[in-house]
């Protein structure tokens, strides 16, 4: 193991401190060390304190709503009335409705029919995201409506009509924030503005123009003295909707159908009960993440918190999209939170490799990693991608004579492919002694992953003149949705060999089937997935995982039912370890 500098610089947390425009680390800033920790803004006579815990847990319970406020917005009173019935029947406790969204007047009596739950009377602003087409006289003319109609437990005042409209009855009061454009700098002194007008629950809403926003919203809800629900919007902002909970936030916030673009990265109620731990997010809950960009098409925080899950730990896994200019940054600033470790994909391997303070023998002979572990010193850089490959083989491979594991010294073996996961792959092959020959589109990278492994390179135009027992495909070709491409043709594959694919989306592809109808013996990319995120959980966790069930889990995940990788298109392939292939560099 080498020892390399441990990842950004000591985080700073005195009181006050905050960066100033143009300084390295700001919200949209491209990168470059952070210098500044807790106190990332002004938060006027909160800066320096921590919210009473206790005092705000009971004013949080006192409130009586589920963990998810269900949205629920339709230009129809038909439809309106059908999703508020069948968003109950799917288990939301706390809905949302979006009256902005009505193409007509508001018939109350023909919606408040299917009321099973508690209401909050939403009119928002197209300033505000919402879809309001009259004048704001008449829009606070329907809210007041709202108010006083009896039908509706809560009602949601944006914070500059938050003094006009004041409280009625039993009617609890949303005092809220909405800036689709950045997280402000002012927004301390808008936030305890917020806190002195009157509301049951303050709400923020910002639009993230860097992961760091998240970290800048978590930190204003540690100090909230009243029930606060704050969140960043957009992809780089999804962590906070999830760590809100573990911050104190008393709910969240999700649509009845994430495709009605109802707010920017807005996840549905079922995929928030699917795949994270709600109702089990605490102020102790450890935080893992997956790191990369793009994100979405992670599976990770699906297996992983299943796992957490199943094993009754108390932790939660989120997708971190991190661009790769803002990857140091972003690791300086989250260590306040912190995190106890990472899944990395594409683009960070080769850059978290240099970050680590302690590395693998794996990764300091790929110069890459897909895993970082959180120890007392730093983190530990680790490449799961290489034994799991080695091991998806090996489960299939037949044994030898004397009953003994295969062997794959002297094995002839051709690897198509030159991305991240081929060049984890050819370090790992290479380690048990094969006779390795690559071929890539971009020949020039084939020569030199060649090169740096020991290994023969031939060009593309003729990789099926190689002999092999062993082929794998480390390209994405075959990958959804392009499922009836083959990297290679049907004459190549010879009886009794095996055949191993990276690509795990789909399970079976046609270089797969093509080769089970030779007689080949074949191993999926699945295999590779799985065994890649069991090692993980194992380096996070020191449990062994059931391996048996994390397949079960990643075929659920990628069926058509559920799928969520039409993102995957050639050349954004490779996962966290998730052994997806990518031939970026061809």
């Amino acid at each position: 193991m080498r020892l390399i500098h441990r990842i950004g610089p000591k985080i700073a947390t005195e009181p006050g401190m905050r960066p100033t425009r143009g300084e390295p680390g700001m919200s949209g800033d491209a990168g470059g060390d952070v210098s500044w920790g807790l106190s990332l803004w002004p938060l006027g006579r909160y800066s320096d304190r921590t919210g009473d815990w206790d005092s705000l847990r009971g004013a949080i319970m006192s409130l009586d709503v589920d963990r998810i406020c269900v949205v629920v917005g339709r230009t129809r009173h038909k439809m309106v009335a059908i999703e508020l019935q069948e968003a109950v029947k799917r288990g939301a406790k706390f809905i949302e409705l979006r009256l902005d969204f009505l193409a007509r007047a508001v018939d109350y009596k023909r919606l408040m029919a299917h009321k099973a739950c508690p209401l909050v009377a939403t009119v928002r602003r197209t300033a505000d995201g919402g879809r309001w087409p009259g004048t704001e006289e008449q829009r606070q003319m329907v809210i007041r409506q709202a108010i006083v109609s009896g039908y509706f437990e809560w009602v949601d005042l944006e914070t500059d009509v938050a003094d006009t409209i004041r409280r009625f009855g039993k009617v609890k009061r949303i005092v809220s924030y909405h800036n689709f454009q950045e997280v402000p700098e002012d927004l301390g002194e808008i936030y305890e503005k917020m806190c002195n007008q009157d509301a049951d629950v303050v709400k923020i809403a910002v639009m993230a123009q860097s992961p760091i926003d998240n970290l800048r919203i978590l930190k204003l809800l540690e100090r909230a003295p009243k029930p606060t629900v704050a969140h960043c919007m957009g992809d780089l902002g999804f962590p906070s909707r999830i760590l809100a909970l573990k911050y104190g936030a008393p709910f969240i916030y999700a649509a009845f159908n994430k495709d009605r673009g109802i707010a920017p990265g807005l996840p549905s109620m079922e995929d928030l009960r699917a795949i994270y731990p709600i109702d089990r997010i605490n102020r102790e809950t450890k935080v893992y993440a997956v790191l990369g960009d793009p994100i979405a098409q992670s599976y990770s925080p699906q297996l992983h918190n299943a796992l957490f899950q199943k094993l009754n730990m108390d932790a939660v896994y989120v997708p971190m999209r991190v661009p790769r200019a803002q990857l140091q940054a972003t690791l300086n600033a989250m260590e306040s939170l912190p995190i106890h470790g990472y899944s990395v994909t594409i683009p960070h391997k080769e850059t978290v490799a240099t970050l680590a303070q302690e590395v693998s023998p794996m990764v300091a002979q790929t110069a890459a990693a897909n895993t970082l572990v959180r120890r007392d010193n730093g983190f530990f850089a680790d490449n799961t991608d290489a034994p799991a490959a080695v091991e998806s083989i090996r489960s299939v491979a037949p044994k030898q004579a004397d009953g003994t594991a295969y062997e794959f010294q002297g094995k002839a073996v051709v690897l198509l492919g030159s991305g991240g996961v081929a060049r984890a792959i050819a370090h790992a092959l290479k380690r048990e002694g094969v006779n390795l020959t690559i071929a890539a589109r971009n020949h020039a990278a084939a020569l030199k992953l060649a090169e740096e492994v020991g290994a023969k390179a031939i060009d593309w135009q003729v990789r099926h003149n190689g002999s092999y027992d062993i082929l794998v495909n480390c390209t994405p070709i075959g990958m959804f949705p392009n499922m009836n491409d083959s990297p290679t043709h049907p004459s190549y594959f010879r009886e009794n060999t095996i055949v191993f694919d990276t690509v795990y989306n789909p399970e079976n592809t046609l270089f797969l089937k093509t080769a089970r109808e030779r007689g080949c013996i074949v191993v999926s990319g699945l295999e590779m997935f799985v065994r890649q995120a069991g090692l993980q959980f194992q380096a996070f966790t020191g449990q062994e995982p059931p391996l048996e069930e994390l397949r079960q889990l990643l075929r659920r995940a990628i069926s058509p039912v559920t799928h969520h990788a039409a993102t995957q298109a050639e050349g954004e392939g490779e996962g966290e370890g998730e052994s997806e292939p990518t031939e970026g560099d061809e």
